[in-house]
């Protein structure tokens, strides 16, 4: 069956603007004036819509975004009250459900963004409750979580873990990053296999909503790779995955075998496109939100804290060598300065050990750049995957980043320009759940470095600011071959796969522009 579609401005990046698709077998078989060569069984005219490649997902955690949607609803809200009788509506409403977990709330609701056990035991005090911050780095839990726990004033902070506390040293409620937060997590039950194909099925939904065809799951455990393996059998995903695999300091040579049997597994599948697990995930610092992403310079609110170094260099090192000597894509969180400076010495440091090969490592988030490491991107061919929904003075950066930094520092953040003329690539990724997962909602922000939505924030470091073109490219064409899906994905030309978004008009002109629909 071969479609054309006609009368509309198709978008590709590096490519003229053309206004014919020819599609046959779910390929792009000709583009602009060669489709004549060709006779089409239907053609479907397209009203001058703007046309543009699917988007791809650079960096997300889905099914923590479907176990989240589980819980109670708190995006968004910005009162404490209005959390607490969100948090009471759904206690209510499921006597049965033991542990209550849901998030995010807005950590810059609270000056400091130290919340209170106590809030939540005022609707909530016979189970224990959970809430994730948006930055996924903090929980907020109440009384009958900690007590279960087993937390009290003699509990010491967890290595690269902090524990809020009272001034009488007791826990207030609040632990910040995965140390600290397993303190509690690891109390409550486990999720089952089915809970997680069902959150995996409700981020596919969610993703072909907003015109995502492919992600990568980049925090994703031994349990949770095993429902996505599921969830492809049973052929319940509706978009592409790649898997990056955790890899903590303590447990990341004893799960070689496990991650070696993960990829075994998926390269085994019917459809061997559709879940790939080739990426491991390192997390080297926390976030600048919570004060543990990792400085050269002190917080200015705290002058003896740089943050937090979860891996050593050397171990660090270890592991890339024997993760990148088998083959996988090594993909690195690093938000302070200080942690992408110990990622760029440490990838350099393995791609000097390792013979080379295809490896496109990744640095995600990458918030705080020092000058000297701009163009070592480049010259390592490192990939820096950047939330451009982040790239605006937002609440979290006035109310808690700022007073932690400064305003200098907290003014370097998102150097997206400067990456460019020091020739990094870019590719673009969410971070869902911990910001929105609608790319149409993100892509006009670094191109005005304000918020789109509201029409009133100042621009902020304009200078940085990119074109559209290059927002859109590094949200569709790069994220691809961030992905290894290049030859798939991407871009609209002869032999990739018709996956394409139709919009009402050029963002461009139009940052506001809506999405009509998904063709795949």
């Amino acid at each position: 069956m071969s479609t054309l579609y006609t009368n509309a401005r198709f978008w590709s990046s590096g490519k003229e603007i053309f206004h014919d698709l020819l599609v046959k077998d779910s390929l792009i078989l000709a583009v602009g004036e060669d489709v004549k060569n060709f006779t089409a069984e239907t053609t479907i005219d397209l009203d001058d819509a703007f046309v543009i490649p699917a988007f791809l997902e650079g960096h997300a955690h889905p099914i923590f975004a479907g176990r989240e949607a589980a819980g109670p609803k708190i995006n968004g809200i910005t009162s404490i009250e209005e959390i607490k009788t969100q948090v009471k509506a759904f206690a209510d409403a499921n006597p049965s459900i033991t542990w209550i977990i849901g998030g995010a709330y807005e950590a810059a609701t609270v000056e400091g963004g130290d919340f209170d056990a106590k809030w939540l035991d005022e609707v909530v005090s016979d189970r224990p409750v959970v809430l994730h911050a948006v930055d996924h780095h903090t929980i907020w839990v109440n009384s009958k979580a900690l007590e279960l726990a087993g937390i009290t004033s003699a509990t010491k902070d967890p290595q690269g873990g902090t524990i809020a506390r009272n001034s009488d040293g007791s826990a207030k409620g609040t632990l910040r990053e995965p140390s600290a937060m397993a303190l509690v997590l690891d109390h409550a039950p486990a999720t089952t296999l089915e809970s997680d194909i069902a959150a995996i099925k409700y981020a596919c939904k969610e993703y072909r909503k907003v015109g995502v065809i492919a992600a990568i799951d980049s925090w994703c455990e031994k349990d949770m790779a095993r429902a996505y393996i599921a969830a492809a059998q049973s052929n319940e995903l509706t978009i592409a995955f790649n898997l990056s695999l955790l890899a903590t300091p303590t447990t990341w040579s004893g799960d070689i075998d496990d991650f070696n049997e993960i990829r075994e597994q998926c390269l085994e599948l019917d459809n061997p496109s559709q879940l790939q697990a080739n990426s491991i995930k390192f997390l080297l610092d926390g976030a600048l939100s919570a004060g543990t992403a990792h400085l050269m310079h002190a917080y200015e609110d705290d002058p003896t804290s740089h943050g937090i170094a979860i891996w050593s260099d050397e171990e660090l090192l270890n592991a890339l060598v024997a993760y990148d000597a088998l083959q996988y894509q090594v993909h690195l969180h690093a938000i302070g300065d200080a942690a992408v400076k110990q990622a760029l010495d440490a990838l350099e440091a393995m791609q000097s050990i390792n013979p080379t090969w295809d490896r496109r490592p990744v640095i995600v988030h990458a918030q705080l750049i020092r000058d000297e490491d701009l163009p070592r991107f480049a010259q390592l061919g490192v990939i820096a995957n950047i939330q451009p929904l982040w790239c605006y003075l937002d609440p979290m950066n006035k109310e808690l980043i700022a007073p932690r930094i400064g305003n200098e520092r907290n003014n370097q953040q998102y150097r997206l320009r400067s990456m460019l003329n020091a020739g990094a690539m870019i590719a673009f990724g969410s971070d869902w759940p911990v910001t929105s997962h609608v790319p149409m909602q993100a892509i006009g922000v670094p191109v005005t470095r304000s918020n789109p939505a509201d029409g009133v924030t100042e621009p902020w470091v304009i200078e940085e600011a990119l074109t559209m073109d290059e927002s859109l490219t590094f949200y569709t064409k790069n994220a691809a071959y961030q992905l290894f899906r290049e030859n798939e994905f991407g871009v609209l030309e002869v032999g990739k796969r018709a996956a394409f978004l139709v919009l009402d008009s050029d963002p461009a002109q139009n940052p506001a522009a809506k999405l009509i629909k998904l063709v795949s």
